[in-house]
């Protein structure tokens, strides 16, 4: 290895051991000195996993990596992000529909004598691991991957992008094991305690030094959009994470803290967060996946490359005014109210020049969703993506709003958007990656995928619809009055009136799960290079499958 590399290599590996040997140090002490069981434990946890951190490193330094030569790009880092996706989607998934059959048949799947099984900490793990842990190890795999290829440039940081993926893995556990401790903030889709935040800033940070590595050092002249909406994603959840986990802890030696901000100011902060979670982490992060994998597996330009810079620049805009419309009719000042609802109206816009530019790339190739359902699947993802961002604006309207908000319907319009677009846009990126990274000419089985998208497409289906209409039936019983103007029906009467659509919701996310324990098996006979036993004529990989890998 030339000695520059050298010097680069001892420098990123003295970093990494600087950031190891002081959270060790840290945890033991927490450990040793916590003042709640809960937190002694996240704090063992945490000294568990920093030692065997230290000992990867201390392998590494005395055999120093050496770079694969079948390629000019890090793919290591990728196949374990690959693996990790899966792994936390099938996970994730899992405890969904354990809260959905709790839901339904409450008598059947309550245990009293397991407190950590019940709804309460169980929900918050759903929506963590299927948003950050499946979803953030999608982003974290497809950047590192489409950074390299469309900068023609190597990962930068040499193991530092590693302390990303693992540094990551540390926070899912942290935060999971947590919630079904008890460890809890209270706040949606931020309930990672503040000692779990701190280890997430100094992952993102390095996430972001990385990224912006690569592109300092790319040897393409250009910045492919892509890159664009991965850097925004990046950037904007870093500030959101920050601002709105500011807090003081109750005693440095235990899990509890006070939000630096409190009362309408707390919560405007909040769903200034929680939009934007969905704005930047659920949307621009995918759609630079759509960006890059639709293109590529439709071998097709991007229908036109001046929308999509509209699309990102308006989108960037408009997004981070839109969160005060979680808050109608509360004490949240009403033109604060009005402009979180005009922005979100004015969101449809680009929004749907964005699906128009991801739909509109097939043309000339729509002959390919018969034979390919990878490409179906990004397609349908895409169709999914118009439709939620149509019902979210429409949503937002207050009148809408006081009908929709707090009901299921919401539930409904989440899950087209978590299922539909972002479930989709990922399983069909992950089908893309496997043959490209592990060389394969194929999937194992396109058949297998095929079964996967019906199932899947079959399971959102039922979920969204009996949820609009659960939603809206709900919505419409809290607001009956009877002729002497009471409540027409009392609570109870609204939930045993949506039993027989949460038994429905339970069926379609089952179906879900079935369709992505079928991938996960499928993705792992590819990576092993077994090949399919019976080959149908469309089994057969469209020409330049391949164009993708080295």
């Amino acid at each position: 290895m030339p000695e520059a590399a050298g010097e680069k290599w001892r420098a990123d590996v003295v970093g990494i051991f600087f950031i190891i040997a002081v959270g060790a140090c840290l945890a033991l002490m927490g450990a040793a000195w916590g003042i709640d069981t809960p937190f002694q434990a996240q704090m063992w946890t945490m000294l568990a996993a920093f030692i065997l951190g230290g000992a990867a490193l201390l392998s590494q330094i005395a055999k120093p990596p050496v770079a694969d030569k079948a390629s000019r790009y890090e793919n290591g880092v990728i196949k374990a992000g690959v693996f990790a996706s899966m792994f936390w989607g099938v996970a994730g998934l899992l405890v969904g529909l354990i809260i959905a059959l709790q839901l339904a048949f409450p008598n059947i799947f309550y245990f009293p004598d397991f407190g950590w099984l019940n709804f309460g900490r169980l929900r918050p793990l759903h929506t963590s691991a299927v948003i950050f842990a499946f979803g953030g190890n999608v982003l974290i795999a497809t950047s590192f991957y489409v950074v390299q290829r469309t900068c023609r440039a190597r990962l930068a940081g040499g193991l530092w992008p590693w302390l990303v993926f693992w540094g990551y893995q540390l926070f899912i556990v942290l935060a999971g094991t947590g919630y079904l401790m008890g460890i809890t903030e209270g706040r949606e889709y931020a309930e990672p305690p503040w000692y779990t935040d701190l280890w997430l800033t100094i992952v993102w940070v390095v996430y972001l030094l990385v990224f912006l590595g690569t592109i300092w050092k790319r040897q393409e002249k250009h910045i492919y959009v892509a890159n664009w909406f991965y850097l925004a994603f990046i950037v904007t959840i870093a500030m959101l994470h920050i601002v709105n986990n500011l807090a003081i802890p109750v005693d440095f030696a235990g899990s509890f803290s006070y939000s630096l901000f409190s009362g309408v100011q707390d919560a405007l902060t909040q769903w200034w967060y929680g939009h934007n979670a969905v704005g930047f982490f659920l949307t621009a992060g995918f759609l630079a996946i759509m960006y890059y994998f639709i293109p590529k597996r439709a071998e097709r330009p991007v229908y036109s490359y001046r929308l999509s810079i509209i699309h990102f620049w308006a989108l960037i805009f408009l997004y981070i005014w839109a969160g005060p419309h979680h808050l109608h009719y509360t004490a949240l000042p009403q033109w604060a109210q009005t402009l979180g609802m005009t922005f979100s109206l004015m969101l449809w816009m680009p929004s749907w020049g964005g699906m128009i530019n991801g739909l509109m790339t097939l043309s000339g190739a729509w002959d390919k969703l018969r034979t390919d359902p990878v490409l179906r699947m990004l397609v349908v993802s895409v169709a999914f993506y118009g439709m939620s961002t149509f019902e979210g604006p429409m949503m937002s309207i207050r009148a809408v709003n006081s009908l929709s908000h707090y009901t299921d319907w919401t539930i409904g319009h989440v899950h087209s958007g978590a299922l539909g677009w972002v479930g989709f846009v990922s399983f069909g990126a992950l089908y893309c990656l496997v043959p490209w990274l592990w060389k394969r000419q194929r999937l194992f089985s396109i058949a297998l995928v095929d079964w996967h998208f019906w199932l899947a497409t079959i399971g959102i289906v039922l979920y969204i619809t009996s949820m609009w209409v659960a939603g809206i039936m709900q919505g419409l019983m809290w607001r009956a009055y009877n002729e002497f103007g009471f409540l027409e029906y009392s609570f109870v009467e609204t939930v045993q009136a949506m039993h027989p659509y949460y038994i429905i919701r339970a069926l379609g996310g089952g179906l879900y799960l079935a369709g992505a324990l079928i991938m996960a098996y499928n993705l792992w006979r590819t990576a092993r290079g077994d090949a399919p036993a019976l080959e149908r004529a469309s089994d057969v990989p469209a020409a330049g499958v391949l164009a993708a890998a080295e």
